[in-house]
C-alpha cells in the first residue's frame, strides 16, 4: 500500500460516513485518525448531537464487528467481559464454560461510560489497554483490531462517576461535538425525517484498517519535529521551571508519556492523511487538542477565570517554539 491508496481508502470512508452523518467533518476525520493509531476515543457532547450514530455508521462503514452498551449503574463487570457459567455436557457431567461478553468484538461502544460505577468502569481498563480480557484466571486475546469508542454527556452529572484520571488515560482522544449550524440542523432534519434516507455503504475492512496501520507506522518523523512535540508535553507539567508561565498558573496535573505517544502515533496518521510522507509541526499542533485536553488537568484558578483546556492548550502552543 501506497499514500495514493492510503488516501483514496480513507478519502472513500468519509464519503460513505457523511451519507450518514451531516456536518462533524472534523469529528470524523479525527475519530478515523485514532482508529488507524489503534487508540480508543472518548465522544463528549449533549444528547442528540449523533454520537451513537457515528459510531453505528463507522461500524457498517468499516465492516467491523460492533457491540454496543448501555452504562447503567446497576451494570455489573461480567455484563461487559463475560463470565465462566455452568453447563452440562453429552453424558451429563457438569463443567464451565466462558460465556464471552461484548466486549469480544472489533468495535465497542460504551454509550454514558460515566453512568456505570467505577467497578464496572475500570473491568474496561485491560480491554483498553492490553486488548485482552482476563476472566477465572485465564486471559483471553479480545480480535484485532480493537477499538472502544465511549460516549458522556457533559451536563446532566446526577447519577453519574467521572471517569478517574486513570481510565481517561487510556483514551487516545477525547473529541467534544458542538452543536450543528442552521444549515447542517436543515439537512439532519431532511435526512433522517423523510421517506427517503441515504445509507452508507462498506468501504473497507479489518485487514484493511490494520494495513492502513502498518504504513502509518513507517512514517518517518523527524528529530526536530518529535523534540517539539515532547516539549509540549513536557510544557505542561507547572512543577517544570522551564514550563511557560501560563501551566504554572492554570496547570494542576499535566500529561503522562502516552501524551506523547498518542500525539506521535496520531502525527503520522494525519501526515498521510494530507498527502504527505513525513510528519510536520501544523501535524503536532492539530493533534494536541485532542490528545492533551484529557490529560491537563487545570488548578481552581483557571475554572475561577472560565478557562477550559483547549484554551489552555492554545496558550502552551503559543509558549513552545519550534
Amino acid at each position: 500500500m501506497d499514500i495514493q491508496e492510503f488516501s483514496k481508502i480513507v478519502t472513500a470512508i468519509e464519503q460513505e460516513t457523511a451519507k450518514e452523518i451531516i456536518g462533524l467533518k472534523g469529528i470524523i476525520r479525527h475519530v478515523l485518525i485514532a482508529l488507524i493509531s489503534g487508540g480508543n476515543v472518548l465522544l463528549e457532547g449533549v444528547p442528540g448531537l449523533g454520537k451513537t450514530r457515528l459510531v453505528k455508521t463507522l461500524a457498517r462503514v468499516l465492516n467491523l464487528d460492533f457491540n454496543r452498551i448501555q452504562f447503567t449503574p446497576d451494570l455489573m463487570p461480567s455484563d461487559i467481559v463475560g463470565t465462566n457459567i455452568l453447563v452440562k455436557d453429552e453424558k451429563g457431567n457438569s463443567l464451565f464454560r466462558f460465556q464471552a461478553g461484548p466486549v469480544f468484538s472489533n468495535l465497542l461502544l460504551a454509550d454514558e461510560i460515566n453512568r456505570a460505577t467505577p467497578k464496572t468502569q475500570s473491568a474496561l481498563l485491560e480491554a483498553m489497554q492490553e486488548h485482552t480480557v482476563t476472566v477465572g484466571g485465564v486471559t483471553r486475546e479480545l480480535p484485532q483490531p480493537y477499538f472502544v469508542l465511549a460516549t458522556q454527556n457533559p451536563l446532566e452529572q446526577e447519577g453519574t462517576y467521572p471517569l478517574p484520571e486513570a481510565q481517561l488515560d487510556r483514551f487516545l482522544f477525547k473529541l467534544l461535538l458542538d452543536l450543528p449550524s442552521l444549515d447542517e440542523l436543515h439537512r439532519i432534519v431532511d435526512l433522517t425525517t423523510g421517506e427517503q434516507q441515504q445509507r452508507a455503504e462498506k468501504a473497507a475492512d479489518a485487514a484493511t484498517i490494520l494495513e492502513l496501520k502498518r504504513l502509518a507506522i513507517q512514517v518517518p518523523i523527524a528529530q526536530p519535529v518529535q523534540d517539539y512535540a515532547l516539549r509540549l508535553v513536557m510544557n505542561t507539567h507547572p512543577q517544570l521551571e522551564s514550563s511557560p508561565e501560563v501551566t504554572r498558573r492554570l496547570v494542576r496535573y499535566g500529561s503522562s508519556p502516552r501524551g506523547a505517544q498518542a500525539i506521535i502515533q496520531a502525527s503520522r496518521v494525519r501526515a498521510l492523511m494530507e498527502g504527505r510522507y513525513n510528519v510536520s509541526f501544523e501535524d503536532i499542533r492539530n493533534i494536541a487538542y485532542p490528545a492533551l485536553r484529557h490529560r491537563v488537568f487545570l488548578n481552581y484558578q483557571a475554572v475561577s477565570e472560565g478557562k477550559t483546556p483547549d484554551d489552555v492548550i492554545r496558550d502552551i502552543i503559543k509558549a513552545t517554539d519550534e
